[in-house]
Formats: structure tokens, C-alpha cells, sequence
């Protein structure tokens, strides 16, 4: 064997597969959005985790359902966005945030990247029919409410495109109680109406970040339609409407109740407060990060009350 060629196998066993392999791993996660992969599981575990605690069902007795519902849900959401990806993919250039996916880059070849998405729904379905029709019904009607509702039908026409998404961004709960019990209680849907309500001042906040990206995408987002004085207006009302849904939950007890509220209440000051500075990039860059937190936090917080 040639010096040369030693040496180029050698850096091939100790560099560049490892390399190629973190590429390749880093790609992947791009295409099915882990972050909101790892958002959505938290939410479906929240709900998962509630179904069980009010039906009287031992969580360590459960383990084999818990596992099936989260791999099955993370899986149809996975499927989800890397076809939203796909769809996407002639837009995606022209906005610095998503310019990098491997749909846009043509790391990947488009069709692959449809036949892993489908792949992905069909096998997170699979693993959610071993749990109950019901959220095998719901996983799939929220596939639906992305890919079509949403992705193909409002997001490039109409302003009330982020609307139209948080039906799906808000289903992942549901399936996580319906695993457990198919017949949905009214805490399941007061679940879904908290991640339902929280999403628009959510996304409207990115949205006034991003605002000459959608622009240049000619996504019509409301602040690219409306403008940034219309946009704090609905976010604010958005946030208003999440007060009073903390109290149709009064098995969580008083706690959870007063935490809820003083979010709640906490997210209205820090837009009335930011307002001061005259920055909308800053209100809108602080009030986005503070949507984050909320929701970790209350849902976070809505297992740990179950446990006191």
C-alpha cells in the first residue's frame, strides 16, 4: 500500500465519516424541525401525563402506551414539517432563517425528502393505533390541518395563515389524553385551547422579527399586511384571551392557578412595559422569547402540581 493511500485511509477511519455522519445527522434534524418536534412532545406528554393521573392509572404500569404515544406522535410531526419542507422548498431560499435547509441547498433530493415524510406519518400512525383510534384519528387530522390546511392552502393567501396553523400546533395534547382515554375530557380541550390561543402572539412576534423575509417570500403575514402597530394590537388581544382559561382547570388546584395567571398577566406588562423603548425589533424579540418560556413553564407546571 502507498504512503498516500495509507494516509487517505487513515484520515477517512478517523475523521471524515464521523464528520459525514454529523452532516448528516444535522440535516435530518433540520428537515423535521426538531425544535418543534421537542415542543410538541412536551405538550403531548402534558396531556398524556393528565389522562393518566385523573384516571387513576399508574404511570411505571404505562410505560409501553407512554412510549407508543410519544414516538408515534413525534414522528407524524417529524413527517409533518420535513414535508412542509418539501412543499417549501421554493420559497425557503429567500428567507435568511430557513435559506440554510437541506431541501434548499439540495443536500437532499426533493422526492426522498417526500418519501421519508410519508414514511415518518405512516409509521407514527402505526405506533398511535396501538394506543387508541382516537388519537391515531386525531395525529392524522393534524397532519392534515399542517400540510393542507396550513401549508398548502392559507399560508401563501391569507393573513390569517398563522390562525389556520395553530389547530395543528394544538393537537398534540389532545392525542397525548386520547392515548390514555379515547373519550376526551373537557381538560383536554382546555389544553388545546391554551397551545390553540398561545400560538398567534407566538408567531406574530417572529413574524414582526422576520417581517421583510416574509415579505420577500410574499407570505402574507400579519405584519407585512397590516403592519406592526396592528400586530401588537392582536397579539395583545391574543394574550388577553388567555386569561381566563386557567380557571376551567380548577383540578390543577389553586397553584397552578395563580402561576398561570401571573404569566399571563407577566406577558401583558412586558408588552406595555417594552412598549417604552420605541424598538419594535426589541418588543418583538423579548416578546418572542418570553412565549417560550410561557410555555414551558405551564406545562412544566401542570405535571408538577399532579405531583405535590
Amino acid at each position: 500500500m502507498s504512503n498516500s493511500k495509507a494516509l487517505s485511509e487513515a484520515v477517512l477511519e478517523n475523521g471524515q465519516p464521523a464528520v459525514v455522519e454529523k452532516t448528516l445527522m444535522k440535516d435530518f434534524l433540520a428537515l423535521i424541525k426538531i425544535g418543534i418536534v421537542n415542543s410538541n412532545a412536551m405538550t403531548t406528554f402534558t396531556g398524556l401525563w393528565l389522562a393518566l393521573h385523573f384516571g387513576g392509572a399508574r404511570f411505571l404500569d404505562n410505560i409501553d402506551l407512554i412510549l407508543a404515544t410519544l414516538i408515534g406522535s413525534s414522528l407524524i410531526v417529524a413527517g409533518s414539517c420535513s414535508l412542509n419542507n418539501y412543499i417549501d422548498r421554493d420559497i425557503d431560499h429567500l428567507m435568511e432563517r430557513t435559506k440554510d435547509r437541506p431541501t434548499v441547498t439540495g443536500k437532499v433530493q426533493p422526492g426522498k425528502v417526500a418519501l421519508m415524510s410519508f414514511l415518518l406519518i405512516g409509521i407514527g400512525t402505526a405506533f398511535l393505533l396501538t394506543t387508541t383510534v382516537t388519537a391515531a384519528v386525531i395525529g392524522l387530522f393534524g397532519v392534515f390541518s399542517y400540510v393542507v390546511l396550513y401549508t398548502l392552502w392559507s399560508k401563501r393567501q391569507y393573513v390569517s395563515n398563522t390562525i389556520v396553523g395553530s389547530i395543528s400546533g394544538a393537537v398534540p395534547p389532545l392525542i397525548g389524553w386520547a392515548a390514555v382515554d379515547a373519550n376526551l375530557d373537557v381538560m383536554a380541550w382546555m389544553l388545546f385551547a391554551i397551545v390553540f390561543v398561545w400560538q398567534p402572539p407566538h408567531f406574530y412576534a417572529l413574524a414582526m422579527r422576520r417581517v421583510e423575509e416574509y415579505r420577500a417570500a410574499g407570505i402574507p403575514m400579519l405584519p407585512v399586511v397590516k403592519g406592526f402597530k396592528a400586530t401588537k394590537r392582536s397579539i395583545f388581544l391574543w394574550i388577553t384571551a388567555l386569561l381566563p382559561l386557567p380557571f376551567f382547570l380548577p383540578e390543577l388546584g389553586m397553584t397552578f392557578m395563580i402561576l398561570a395567571t401571573i404569566l399571563n398577566i407577566g406577558w401583558l406588562v412586558l408588552g406595555i412595559y417594552l412598549e417604552k423603548l420605541k424598538d419594535d425589533m426589541k418588543w418583538a424579540k423579548l416578546m418572542f422569547v418570553y412565549s417560550l418560556q410561557y410555555l414551558t413553564v405551564m406545562f412544566v407546571a401542570m405535571v408538577i402540581v399532579t405531583l405535590i
